[in-house]
């Protein structure tokens, strides 16, 4: 395969309707419809599970399986107690970020509907410039122009309720892709991207490919613990994302060198299989596409944890898209590592036989 751009005029017509839908953890149906609909022509057929995991099949008879795997979901907010004089406030519906959410715009979802509402927050001028309070949790709600909770309610809104933010897709200087829930859904565009090259470029594979977008990842992994068990995979390559590390109050020492535009992330961590690893870095290295390397104490973090230890171990690997201001609405990846990550694991798939056990003691 060639260096000259993966992505075109459909498949970014996708990312931006697929990342512009709200798929907040729990509520990832209306995504994962989308994404299907978009991976149909280039997979055999699918499997979905009762919590919305969404799995396209290559090869489904074959019985050694591999599984390249994003999550679906994004993060959120629920209504937990609605004030008498009909102010909202909120628990997390997975790691929400709650300094930034004073004067965003946000999406309640019920049943009739999106209704519209703000995070308020005190002006400047009646703030205690003595005792400044930081927005937290406990602080933080939302006004929907109410002024009762029967008002509120009157709405269609009660505890229990989905908050999501509306930002959308844009693209800042040609290259650097900006929206909420780029983590992950980025992830679910990449491994569609890796099936569309398969069929377009008519590659046979002597295995069994399972493209599985998992649902709610963000709350503990638990969309991939319950997928896996269902796949039984021999194989799992997972890609999510990690912390670009070179924008300010991070520090190195602690958290690594990564930046954007440097490639694809390659994680060594506990849960990920040395052979497959190696595998995937040899690849990269011969086919030119860069990379980096983090360390990860313990576990991943990511969905790789959930797969590694299933099923009584599977062969696991992590490939991370650098991103900078994670959990926030403007998360930012650059277009070249989104497209080395597609490359990456395309590649990798290609020098997958089908029944390598990647055992340390053959």
């Amino acid at each position: 395969m060639t260096k000259q751009s993966i992505l075109n005029e459909k498949s970014l017509d996708f990312l931006e309707k697929y990342l512009n839908n709200a798929s907040p953890t729990g509520y990832e149906w209306e995504g994962q419809k989308l994404w299907m609909d978009y991976l149909k022509p280039y997979v055999d057929e699918f499997i979905t599970d009762t919590y919305g995991s969404a799995v396209g099949v290559i090869n489904p008879k074959a019985k050694y399986k591999v599984v390249i795997e994003g999550h679906a979901d994004e993060i959120s907010w629920y209504v937990n107690y609605i004030s008498d004089e009909g102010l909202i406030y909120v628990i997390r519906n997975g790691g929400s970020d709650h300094q930034i959410a004073p004067s965003k715009i946000v999406n309640i979802h019920t049943k009739h509907g999106i209704v519209k509402g703000v995070f308020g927050w005190p002006a400047i001028h009646t703030r205690d410039k003595t005792k400044e309070e930081a927005p937290k949790q406990e602080n933080i709600f939302i006004d929907c122009g109410c002024n009762t909770k029967e008002e509120v309610e009157a709405l269609g809104v009660h505890v229990g309720c989905v908050i999501t933010y509306p930002d959308t897709f844009h693209i800042l200087n040609k290259d650097k892709f900006v929206c909420r829930a780029l983590d992950n859904r980025m992830g679910g565009f990449m491994i569609a991207e890796v099936a569309r090259l398969l069929k377009e470029n008519k590659k046979e594979l002597p295995f069994g490919l399972y493209v599985t977008n998992s649902v709610q990842e963000e709350i503990g992994l638990r969309g991939a613990e319950m997928i896996a068990e269902r796949i039984k995979p021999n194989v799992a390559i997972v890609t999510d994302v990690t912390h670009d590390t070179s924008t300010p109050m991070i520090e190195q020492k602690k958290e690594g060198d990564l930046q954007l535009g440097k490639g694809p992330v390659v994680a060594y961590a506990p849960a990920v299989q040395q052979k497959l690893r190696d595998l995937i870095t040899e690849t990269a290295e011969k086919k030119m596409i860069p990379f980096q390397r983090s360390a990860l104490s313990r576990a991943t973090g990511t969905d790789t944890d959930a797969f590694a230890y299933s099923n009584a171990g599977v062969a696991s690997a992590l490939i991370s898209l650098p991103l900078r201001y994670m959990h926030t609405t403007v998360e930012m990846v650059h277009r070249d590592d989104v497209e080395n990550v597609i490359r990456m694991i395309y590649e990798t798939l290609l020098n997958i036989k089908g029944d390598e056990t990647f055992s340390y003691f053959n």
